[in-house]
């Protein structure tokens, strides 16, 4: 099996799982899909296109050589995150990073043949490895669109961003090696996202200039364009704390072995042995890296519902994971949600 039949694969398989989440964008602006169990949607599965869509947004994959899948995770809060992120060299990611509002014409690539005839307009904001686009048939923004043209959505007078919010057009976020699109309106500045697809803007974090968040490990060389949530332990696609899923744990860490950082999945593996053996922290050597320091505060985490011991799991923790918030180590919430 060659390195892309393998991405291949655990995407297919991941796409089918109704408890698996999805992303594409860059730090700061970010599309999300996912969709819940028993919800009615369409897979294309053939040559060149691998993709699912609901009414509400969809996800899809075409060209995927050169992509490299990085797992790991991040504590935060009392717990963690994790993900499996689709990377791409630096050289190979980029994509057209325009900086002002611009038309591409009709969306031949979109993920359902009835929006294929919308105009979709880049929102030149410039970002690495994706570009922020919208997608619309409605004349009036569509004139609206066009009218502004050529000009910074930020540029004092631009009217385009309020006709967009206004109107709720598809967002489609693009990669080199696909796209995730949503069809649910843009809530007000001041209204939550809705639940299921969505997408963040976030101006803030976009002239940071990041390509990912500060407490993702990656591949030296790597940007991540995508990632893979696959079901978590311990809290369901919206964050609510459910009972300790063992079968969603495994099959994680099976992730971890497989395709994350062999010097932190080596780490968590020492300290399980260390721990199960009897050994005080003080015997155990310091992890070298803030990456490092994160795997072991995950396993700290983890090991309370492996059955650890907790007398001496808490001697551990208090050696190894304080609980006051470190956002270099990884405790501070994670900018992309998941």
């Amino acid at each position: 099996m060659t390195g892309t039949d393998t991405v291949l694969c655990l995407l297919r398989d991941h796409l089918l799982d109704a408890g698996s989440q999805w992303n594409l964008g860059t730090f700061g602006a970010i599309a999300e899909f996912m969709r819940d169990a028993g919800e009615p949607f369409e897979i294309v599965d053939e040559p060149g296109r691998l993709s699912v869509t609901t009414a509400r947004g969809g996800i899809g994959f075409e060209r995927l050589d050169g992509v490299r899948l990085h797992a790991s995770e991040s504590a935060v809060g009392s717990g963690w995150n994790h993900r499996v992120a689709l990377c791409l060299p630096e050289q190979a990611c980029a994509m057209n990073r325009r900086t002002v509002l611009t038309e591409l014409g009709p969306d031949a690539g979109a993920l359902r043949p009835q929006d294929a005839a919308g105009i979709l307009f880049d929102m030149g904001l410039g970002t690495l490895q994706a570009d922020i686009c919208i997608r619309t048939a409605d004349p009036a923004l569509i004139a609206a669109l066009r009218g502004e043209a050529g000009r910074s959505l930020f540029e004092p007078g631009n009217r385009a961003m309020g006709a967009i919010v206004a109107a709720g057009p598809h967002r489609v976020f693009l990669a080199r090696f696909g796209r995730c699109e949503v069809y649910q309106p843009i809530p007000p500045a001041d209204g939550r996202s809705p639940e299921g697809p969505h997408t963040h803007v976030l101006p803030q974090l976009l002239r940071s200039g990041r390509t990912h968040a500060a407490t993702e490990p990656v591949p030296e060389g790597f940007v991540p364009c995508a990632h893979l949530v696959p079901a978590h332990p311990l809290k369901d696609g919206l964050g609510r704390p459910h009972a300790f899923d063992r079968e969603a744990f495994q099959g994680f860490q099976t992730l971890l072995e497989r395709f994350g950082e062999p010097a932190q999945v080596a780490l968590k593996r020492k300290a399980k042995q260390a721990i199960a053996a009897g050994f005080a922290p003080d015997t155990f050597e310091p992890p070298r890296s803030r990456f490092e320091r994160q795997a072991l505060r995950v396993y700290l985490r983890q090991a309370a519902f492996e059955g650890s011991d907790k007398e001496r799991l808490s001697a551990w923790s208090a050696a190894f994971d304080p609980r006051e918030a470190d956002p270099e180590d990884g405790t501070a919430p994670d900018p992309y949600g998941h």
